[in-house]
């Protein structure tokens, strides 16, 4: 019995392998980066031969192109940084008024959020959807403002629109183990937008955003880097590594003669932009803290030549998108099919201190 059961998962495997196998190949030319969930991604023999790279190489390549094409959009001060570093701080950001109008809209609202808990960290967010909006004008100021927009397309390599929330960061609120955001690590093999306007002062030593200047570029040294990576993520024991989210040790970035991981301290009404291809991490805390800001995400197909053709840039789209995110997680997880991390809330705010947190997870 044992033996035909065995032969029958080989043949369902060497099935669903061939039925899979056009799609795995497809997303080779898209944004998947997971090692395990991929065959061809992961396989060390391409990565041996180069898969890896190319799609690193023609990543950066063609974001490079596609930033020369955004460069009106952004001054040449805040270009010259983000070139140099990787990120840019924006520091009084919006005109007092608005800034003291946007925070006060956000301390009123109220609604349903999700929640995600990572270790001993609850994220907290809410969709900046056509409700949000109407109840927070400030807030749709923001998403209108040129400035906001530009930072976040020449980051991000495309003229899109990016995810927005209104996000609560607490730290050991969940009482479970290390916040795992807390490592080191690069989102994903490509450029990668992230943006964050601070609603709360950030201080030293408390759940800083923390970067590694100039980590956004390809090197040789981290050519050879990540090349290690595709051919040993399979041994290394990290979750996040499988998925394609690398991480680093302090002792791996003076091998690639980066500097140290610097931490971004800044005042309420202060915007950061960056591009988390670079080294980052949220930085330790010994205490609880809680963090709120608008935060901003963007990750596009980065072998796409365009800066354009973004079809969430019509309204009718724009504005359901993050809940049709949420909602279909839902029915993969009623499915069976995936864990769905982000827990619905009703009646949250912002600022509300974190609940007893739902199970920790790993998603």
């Amino acid at each position: 019995m044992s033996l035909i059961v065995t032969v029958s998962r080989t043949v369902a495997r060497g099935v669903r392998d061939v039925l899979l196998a056009p799609l795995w190949a497809a997303q080779v030319l898209t944004s998947a980066k997971s090692f395990a969930d991929n065959p061809l991604i992961g396989s060390r023999w391409l990565n041996a031969r180069g898969l890896h790279l190319w799609r690193l190489r023609t990543a950066e390549q063609l974001a490079q192109r596609r930033r020369q094409r955004l460069t009106a959009q952004v001054p040449a001060e805040d270009r010259a940084a983000f070139d140099r570093d990787g990120y840019v701080v924006k520091r009084h950001f919006l005109p007092e008024p608005e800034f003291a109008a946007l925070l006060d809209q956000v301390q009123r609202y109220r609604g349903t959020a999700r929640e995600q808990v990572q270790g001993d960290a609850v994220t907290r967010r809410f969709a900046c959807d056509d409700a949000a909006l109407a109840a927070m004008p400030a807030l749709a100021g923001l998403l209108a403002d040129p400035g906001w927009r530009g930072l976040i397309s020449y980051a991000g390599s495309f003229d899109a629109e990016p995810m927005v929330y209104v996000q609560t960061v607490m730290s050991h609120a969940a009482g479970c183990s290390a916040d795992p955001q807390e490592a080191l690590h690069s989102d994903t093999f490509h450029a990668t937008v992230k943006a964050w306007l601070y609603l709360t002062d950030v201080e030293p030593g408390r759940a800083c955003f923390t970067y590694v200047p100039g980590s956004h570029r390809l090197s040789r040294r981290r050519l050879a880097w990540e090349r290690r990576q595709s051919l040993t993520w399979s041994s290394s024991g990290a979750f996040y590594s499988h998925e394609g989210s690398l991480r680093i040790t302090p002792r791996e970035l003076r091998t690639l003669r980066l500097p140290p991981p610097r931490e971004l301290a800044v005042p309420a009404n202060t915007l950061i932009v960056a591009d988390t291809h670079g080294f980052h991490a949220r930085g330790p805390s010994s205490s609880p803290v809680r963090r709120v800001e608008i935060w901003a995400y963007g990750r596009r197909n980065p072998f796409l030549p365009t800066t354009g053709l973004d079809l969430f840039q019509l309204r009718a789209l724009r504005d359901r998108r993050i809940n049709l995110f949420w909602w279909s997680g839902d029915v993969l997880e009623r499915l069976r099919i995936r864990h769905q991390a982000w827990r619905r809330c009703p009646d949250r705010g912002a600022f509300d201190p974190a609940v007893p947190p739902p199970q920790a997870t790993e998603g």
